[in-house]
């Protein structure tokens, strides 16, 4: 069994942070930060992108009962289409850090670049959700949450099928902005990759 490392530095609070929907065409950026107890253990623990989505919503209450602290945060469309999806991205991440009901030491970030947040030290792994648990329990939460969220735009804007590609550039997506045009909900900064005709 691969087992994710519990922590890179011992005895110190550390929160992993990831987000979810940096790459999609509608919807928010959400990032979650997980602090977790360092013997933290569950055997289907793993990068969000390699678990179904049952092994998600499976581990995120599990996650959520054993993390000595975490949460989420999101930031929208509208604010993404003003700042960029990176910089919203990093936004994100600070935004679910300062809701934490405990200060983290250290920040484990997942990728290669962050923006510093209020003077805690960071560390950024380039495929961190697949190396440490917290990055990875981090992973599992930003999916989840912003998965249920997109489900319930779904229900108001249908034809664009997000319950299934969750605002990500499918050709079926791609293929009903080309008939229904955008939404309130979609990233107009995204035009370019959307290639209508």
């Amino acid at each position: 069994m691969y087992m994710l490392a519990p922590y890179f530095q011992t005895g110190i609070a550390e929160a992993g942070c990831d987000e979810a929907g940096r790459g999609c065409l509608a919807g928010p950026v959400f990032a979650a930060a997980v602090i977790l107890p360092q013997d933290f253990f569950h055997p289907l623990l793993n990068d969000s992108k390699v678990l179904s989505e049952e092994e998600r919503f499976e581990l995120r209450p599990y996650i959520e009962s054993n993390a000595l602290a975490w949460s989420v945060a999101s930031v929208d469309n509208i604010e993404i289409d003003l700042i960029n999806i990176l910089k919203a991205s990093f936004k994100a991440m600070h935004l679910a850090v300062d809701q934490l009901k405990k200060r983290p030491e250290l920040l484990l970030i997942d990728g290669n670049r962050f923006v510093p947040y209020l003077g805690i030290p960071h560390h950024c792994m380039v495929k961190g959700d697949a190396r440490f648990a917290s990055i990875a329990a981090a992973s599992i939460l930003a999916k989840t949450y912003r998965d249920d969220f997109m489900d319930q735009l779904h229900d108001e804007h249908p034809e664009y099928g997000w319950s299934q590609n969750k605002g990500y550039p499918t050709p079926a997506h791609k293929k009903a902005i080309a008939a229904f045009g955008h939404t309130s909900y979609h990233r107009l900064t995204f035009r370019s990759e959307i290639g209508q005709r």
